[in-house]
Order: C-alpha cells, then sequence, then structure tokens
C-alpha cells in the first residue's frame, strides 16, 4: 500500500502540534508550505515542502504556491477509478488524504485604510484546495477550523489512520459554508468600498452656468431625485 501524505497549509499555526503528532503516530508523512512548513520542522517534526514535488518554486511573494496542476490532481483522484489511477500514477507525485487548511484572515484585515493591505488578505490558493479537497470527500479528509483538530485526531485514531466516511462529509460540508462566507465577506468590502460619496467637478459642456454640479454613485440615487425636483 502507497504511503499516504497530508498538506498542512495554513495561515494560523495555532493547534498544529496536535495534527503533527497525530500523523506522526500513524505513519502519514507531512508535506507543507513556505511559513508553515518553517513552523512544523522548529516543533520537530518532519516535513518535505510541496515544492519539492511540484518542482514549482513560489512566486509573486506568495501568491502564487499551491496552484498546481500535480497538486490539485492528487486531492481529486478517484481512488476506485481505474483511469483516474493510471493518469494520477504517471504524475510521480505522493498520495494527499488528508488536508489542513485555515484562510487568510481577511474580515480582520478589512478594517484597514490601507487597501493594498486588504487586498493581500484575498486568500485565493487556500479556498481551491479546500474545495478540491472537500469534493473529493469519499478519499480526502479536509479540516479547516482549528476546533476540530481534536475531533479529527481522535476519528484517526479510533480508524487506525483513516477517517470515516461520516466524518469526511461533515468536514467536507464545512468547507464549502466556510468559503462561501469567505468570499461573502470579500464582495461586501468590494460593495461598501464602492464610490460612495458625492463629488463636485468642474462645469462641463451642456451644464446650466447658475447650477453647481456634482458626481453621484449608483446609492445617491434618492438623493440625486431631489436635487432635481
Amino acid at each position: 500500500m502507497n504511503k499516504k501524505f497530508a498538506l498542512i497549509s495554513t495561515y494560523e499555526k495555532k493547534g498544529i502540534s496536535q495534527v503533527c503528532k497525530a500523523f506522526k503516530k500513524n505513519n502519514i508523512g507531512i508535506i507543507s508550505t513556505g511559513k508553515t512548513a518553517q513552523h512544523i520542522i522548529k516543533l520537530g517534526y518532519k516535513c518535505k515542502s510541496i515544492d519539492n514535488f511540484t518542482k514549482f518554486k513560489e512566486i509573486l511573494d506568495g501568491r502564487v504556491k499551491t496552484l498546481n496542476s500535480k497538486l490539485h490532481a492528487s486531492l481529486l483522484f478517484n481512488r476506485k477509478n481505474i483511469n483516474h489511477i493510471s493518469e494520477f500514477k504517471k504524475l510521480n507525485f505522493p498520495t494527499i488524504s488528508f488536508v489542513i487548511v485555515n484562510l487568510y484572515p481577511f474580515k480582520k484585515f478589512s478594517k484597514s485604510k490601507n487597501i493594498k493591505d486588504v487586498i493581500e488578505m484575498i486568500d485565493i490558493g487556500g479556498p481551491a484546495l479546500l474545495r478540491s479537497s472537500a469534493k473529493n470527500y469519499d478519499h480526502v479528509t479536509v479540516i479547516t477550523k482549528i476546533s476540530d483538530y481534536e475531533k479529527f485526531s481522535k476519528n484517526l485514531e479510533k480508524n487506525n489512520g483513516e477517517t470515516s466516511l461520516d466524518f469526511r462529509f461533515k468536514m467536507a460540508q464545512k468547507v464549502f459554508k466556510v468559503t462561501s462566507n469567505y468570499d461573502n465577506i470579500i464582495s461586501d468590502w468590494f460593495k461598501n468600498k464602492g464610490l460612495k460619496k458625492k463629488k463636485k467637478g468642474e462645469l462641463t459642456f451642456g451644464e446650466n452656468h447658475n447650477k453647481k454640479n456634482y458626481f453621484f454613485s449608483y446609492k445617491k440615487k434618492k438623493l440625486l431625485k431631489k436635487l432635481i425636483k
């Protein structure tokens, strides 16, 4: 039987030791990214960087690191489909059966006045990893909440290095709820950052010289109607 691997890529490092201990006990290899890998090694656990397998170094200050076809193939291939198995073997990539990912805290940073800092907190790779793993819950266990680490460790121990289908399904369901809420928060931020202030503009051709001119966003339609009257 091929060795199983876990992928850990988290912004919040709290509780990682607990899952690493569970993986070590069950002879599950650990693959990670950037600072998460460094943290795991500092904790005293063996860990291989994802780029050792993808052969693709992180670029654009970490904006692109897990958006890789081989990695997602490992998360998505059907372990019971002969064609999937055959195609995946050709990639010479480890089988990832466990995924621990939490997202950049966009909501926390969304209050910042520095728009560039806020934009950098829009997680792209994280949600993709979560969704791929959750879609393939028949074969992959995905955890996105730190509060579920203990449940995961116990389920892993109870099932001799595996997890129950019921547990995987519940974790997958949680993933789609988390990513949906995450996208809604980002969408609301963009919506609220739309032009809201009226801005005095310069007189343009065709406008009455005895009236002030202003530019209005779509949110000011009611006010605009009053002014027209």
